[in-house]
């Protein structure tokens, strides 16, 4: 595996985080990140968390990223999979 790279703050690297995608230059993962925000944790409160290593614009790369993900798998996702 090489590094790859997802846009402007996301990439992945098979030494860094087992692959796992990670915003550059830390070792956070986009996964982390994705689910403080599922779980309402404000955008603010978030880059204060990981004291400004993440940026609005880093986090959003991720929410659009994440959306196009869905989007071109969603019917791996229904309902009837998910509940119970």
């Amino acid at each position: 595996m090489k590094k790859k790279i997802f846009g402007r703050y996301i990439i992945s690297g098979p030494r860094i985080c087992h692959g796992k995608p990670t915003f550059r230059g830390t070792r956070i993962m986009v996964s982390q990140i994705i689910e403080q925000l599922s779980n309402g944790m404000a955008w603010e409160a978030i880059i204060d968390e990981w004291r400004g290593s993440i940026s609005r614009e880093a986090m959003a790369e991720a929410i659009r990223l994440a959306g196009y993900a869905f989007a071109d798998h969603a019917k791996e996702y229904t309902a009837d999979r998910m509940v119970g």
